[in-house]
């Protein structure tokens, strides 16, 4: 029976099943995605009143799984809201980041001229810059703040996309039926919408999966450095740098390991799914497929 089913999934999802890569990322996925969205129903949490100096920096327990912080908050709560936190800026930024640079890449690899020169150009500037300096200075310029961090790593994300997406443009604007679709009256906007862009959409859907975890990564680094998320939103990044600044890395571990122990999670999870959808749209994977 269980053959059945599995044999009547789609083929993609076949591949990632049988991908011990994809397995475990879509587990931990699904895990972290469960536990940032239902959050505030399965714990809720005020951080206005969920303080208790008389309970702070206490060792992990049996109540208290992950200790307190220097405030008397449970970590564990912090945590686990600091996991929403990361969801929401590593998915709107990297959404932001994937319509802008399809949309440019798509532009880019269809026409030719000026069009594909500027934005090849813009590409190339953002490029120049390492991920990390471009999105601290936009976020020093704007101000520091969640809508600041978002915006940040969108910037970050969009030349990745004009890249990949303007590649596999250039790549499929060849191809049999595409010069068919323009033979027989397509306008360029059909042939992009109906063609081009659903015969890309699997390697980018594997660059947004991989784009996720860079994302967490440098929402964590901002967030460390105080650019990111403010007080009282909980940010993993933000935890860290409490603990750092209190001088309890060495005395009281349990405040360090355990945000990094979930920022670690986080990006091999969406890594590791990343990997495996990879091999699940890779058609050299056909031959590894049982029926």
């Amino acid at each position: 029976m269980a053959q059945v089913m599995f044999a009547e999934l789609p083929l993609p999802l076949r591949r990632l099943w049988q991908s011990t890569a994809g397995r475990v990322g879509l587990g931990l996925t699904l895990v972290l995605v469960f536990l940032g969205l239902f959050a505030p129903i399965l714990h809720p949490y005020n951080p206005a009143t969920d303080r208790n100096y008389a309970l702070r920096l206490l060792a992990p327990t049996l109540a208290r799984w992950f200790g307190t912080d220097a405030l008397g908050r449970d970590l564990f709560t912090l945590v686990w809201y600091g996991i929403r936190t990361s969801l929401l800026i590593s998915g709107v930024s990297v959404g932001l980041g994937l319509g802008i640079g399809v949309g440019l890449g798509l532009l880019a690899g269809y026409y030719r001229g000026l069009i594909e020169a500027g934005i090849n150009w813009l590409t190339t500037i953002l490029l120049a810059f390492p991920s990390i300096l471009l999105a601290i200075a936009l976020v020093t310029v704007r101000g520091a703040g969640l809508q600041s961090t978002i915006m940040a790593i969108a910037l970050v994300q969009v030349p990745i996309f004009i890249r990949l997406t303007r590649s596999m443009v250039l790549s499929l604007r060849e191809q049999e039926f595409v010069m068919a679709a323009a033979a027989l009256g397509a306008s360029p906007y059909q042939i992009l919408r109906r063609h081009i862009l659903p015969a890309s959409l699997a390697p980018i859907i594997v660059q947004a999966t991989l784009a996720i975890g860079t994302a967490t990564l440098e929402a964590a680094g901002l967030g460390f450095l105080g650019l990111g998320a403010q007080p009282p939103t909980p940010e993993l990044g933000t935890i860290l740098a409490d603990a750092l600044k209190g001088g309890y890395a060495l005395t009281k571990p349990w405040t360090i390991f355990f945000p990094g122990l979930v920022i670690t999670l986080m990006v091999l999870a969406f890594n590791l799914l990343g990997d495996g959808l990879r091999d699940a749209f890779d058609p050299r994977s056909d031959q590894q497929i049982g029926p």
